[in-house]
């Protein structure tokens, strides 16, 4: 009786010769959304924590002339001046690993960048200083070149602020103004810089510096001695443990400039910004039809010194289409590396290896 029953019901479910198949609907698609929900759940946690390190990759390339205007000059140029940037921004885990397979971006550890106890905020202003600081440069370069009689005289390195921790904190006060080291006056902040590169931690140096007296509106020129430490960027090199800006400088420019910067920071445009303004005050058109890109520092002796980022640069100039980048010589051998075939790169020590690879007399 039992087995007649079994037999019945397992003859119910199979299909009577002719009759259309059942259809059963197929649980992988469901799986298969279970599993991406999942993993956008996790992704969507996990995006906002970020790692201890900053992605490098080509910036925005612009054009000179969208950002400097000699006063009653009018360009007119056959080629095409570009400078170039670094986008840079904290990692978080995704943006990390992506970077190890993407050979256009680089990773750098977040103190390599911005050090311990300086705030986004603080590095940002830093790096707007050095802007103006590269601009100031630019013009009294580009107008020495061409024989005028720029004056720019520096009064001192302002102290922005010091880092908790190091040498300076507690010794150096914010608006301090370092006006010497060791007797030696410190007219700008890149003194302040050259003088440190030839120290060794635990160098014992004396500062003179400019500061306030409280509720006189009056300065005193007081001396605190300061033990070089660790830098914080590499603990091979001494640091003083503060942010420098320059104190405001004498300037009289016998020419006017508009230079606009658009909030982009650091100093690395300089000696485009050079170029660019001696293009504009000249007859010729220094670029001879190039579309070329470029990038270094520029201090006010004429030096092109090293920037970060030049092979992220170096990828941006060629996606741009540029068939020539100035790049400083510090930084010749990383951009050959990143450029191959792909682009004439051009070292530059000064700003006379520019103008000489440009035929400019």
């Amino acid at each position: 009786m039992d087995d007649t029953i079994l037999m019945e019901t397992d003859r119910s479910d199979t299909p009577e010769p002719g009759a259309p198949e059942r259809y059963r609907i197929p649980k992988w698609p469901f799986v298969l959304a279970a599993v991406f929900m999942v993993i956008g759940i996790a992704i969507a946690i996990a995006w906002p924590i970020k790692v201890a390190y900053y992605t490098l990759s080509p910036g925005p390339v612009y054009d000179t002339s969208d950002f400097v205007h000699v006063v009653g000059e009018d360009e007119v140029i056959d080629g095409e001046m570009f400078f170039l940037t670094v986008s840079l921004r904290e990692a978080n885990l995704f943006e990390y690993v992506a970077a190890q397979v993407n050979p256009k971006v680089a990773v750098a550890p977040r103190q390599n960048i911005r050090p311990p106890d300086v705030s986004p905020e603080d590095l940002r202003r830093e790096n707007l200083a050095r802007m103006e600081q590269s601009k100031t440069n630019a013009q009294f370069v580009a107008l020495t070149e061409l024989g005028y009689e720029p004056t720019y005289i520096g009064t001192g390195a302002l102290v922005i602020e010091t880092i908790p921790d190091s040498a300076a904190h507690g010794v150096l006060l914010a608006d301090d103004v370092i006006i010497g080291i060791d007797g030696h006056e410190v007219a700008f902040r890149s003194d302040v810089i050259d003088d440190l590169a030839g120290r060794e931690i635990g160098d014992r140096i004396a500062l003179s510096v400019e500061r306030a007296i409280e509720g006189s509106g009056e300065v005193e020129v007081v001396d605190v001695d300061i033990v070089l430490g660790v830098h914080v960027d590499d603990p091979s090199k001494p640091m003083v443990g503060v942010l420098l800006d320059n104190n405001e400088p004498i300037i009289e420019f016998p020419v006017e400039v508009d230079m606009d910067s658009q909030n982009i920071g650091g100093p690395s445009a300089g000696m485009m910004f050079t170029l660019e303004i001696m293009n504009q005050l000249t007859e010729e058109d220094l670029t001879g039809g190039l579309r070329m890109a470029g990038t270094g520092t520029i201090s006010h002796d004429g030096a092109v010194g090293a920037i970060g980022g030049v092979t992220q640069k170096v990828h941006a100039a060629i996606d741009a289409g540029a068939t020539v980048v100035f790049i400083p010589a510090n930084n010749y051998d990383d951009a050959v590396a990143a450029a191959g075939d792909r682009i004439i790169v051009v070292r530059v020590e000064t700003i006379d290896d520019a103008l000489d690879y440009l035929g400019f007399e």
